[in-house]
């Protein structure tokens, strides 16, 4: 009955609005009330601010740049072995491993279609037909920061508007095409290991995702709110470990590659704590 309350109850909030008010409040540099809100969150939340460039949490300007805080240089060293797919945050895995007929598994008992999540680019979908999948789950912790799990050059980049449910557990056993149906997004890579996305999934108040080379794309303007290309003009290349984008509050990343090109190793599986750099595959080519 809570759950089913607890659904009901973000179908009927204004979800856009309420993410936009907590995005005005998370900019603002009011000495008084930027110090409250990131005091406040620390203590709740048990943040450790050890791991940051700049442990002083009255130091940032306001919430938004505390939340999207830098590491400490080595904070997140990336394993030697450079054929290793790195894991992009810091999080816990929400589920991983194959797709299975175009669908990828959302929790147990729920799939949606990867084209839906794609964007409805049945094209994209199809390049990671049988393919494998990882979704990380960022919660308010953690670090905000997404990187590349590979070296790869963005050749396409998608905005796909969407409801903003939040995405934890909860909601991802209750509501279907969950992360196919929130605001979302996408950007495909080419890789030495074939097609690459890494989808930046928003969520209730989620007050931005940027990209280091695009800026603040979502949220995007009140109208029109309608699906549209971000692709650069010009190849953005990025090396293995590189930001590749970032949350103001947190939300989940969804890693795709194409078939017979990676397997996930040992014991990454649903529930598993991860680091941003921790390798969680491998090419097909280091298993011969």
């Amino acid at each position: 009955m809570k759950t089913t309350l607890f659904i009901a109850l973000q179908q009927l909030l204004p979800q856009h609005a309420l993410s936009r008010l907590t995005g005005a409040l998370a900019r603002c540099r009011w000495p008084w009330l930027k110090d409250l809100l990131i005091g406040s969150f620390i203590r709740y939340f048990k943040v450790d601010m050890s791991e940051a460039a700049e442990p002083n949490p009255k130091a940032y300007p306001h919430f938004n740049a505390f939340f999207t805080r830098p590491l400490k240089e080595g904070a997140r060293p990336l394993p030697a072995d450079d054929r290793l797919i790195l894991c992009p945050a810091d999080g816990s895995i929400s589920e991983m491993g194959k797709l299975h007929a175009g669908r990828i598994l959302q929790a147990k008992g729920r799939s949606y279609s990867a084209t839906a999540l794609l964007g409805g680019r049945a094209d994209w979908g199809a390049l990671f037909e049988d393919g494998h999948f990882a979704t990380v789950y960022l919660s308010p912790r953690d670090y905000h920061r997404v990187h590349m799990p590979v070296a790869g050059t963005l050749t396409d980049m998608l905005y796909v508007p969407g409801d903003l449910f939040s995405v934890n557990q909860t909601t991802a056993e209750e509501v279907d095409n969950l992360f196919a149906r929130n605001e979302r997004l996408v950007c495909l890579f080419e890789t030495e290991y074939g097609p690459m996305a890494v989808v930046l999934v928003g969520a209730l108040i989620v007050a931005g995702i940027e990209t280091p080379w695009a800026g603040q794309v979502a949220p995007a303007p009140l109208t029109p709110r309608q699906l549209y290309s971000l692709t650069p003009s010009q190849p953005i290349q990025l090396e293995r470990g590189a930001e590749m984008g970032r949350f103001w509050l947190g939300s989940t990343a969804i890693v795709l590659f194409g078939k017979d090109r990676i397997n996930w190793l040992e014991g990454w599986q649903a529930g598993r704590a991860t680091r941003m750099g921790e390798a969680m595959g491998q090419p097909l080519s280091t298993q011969e």
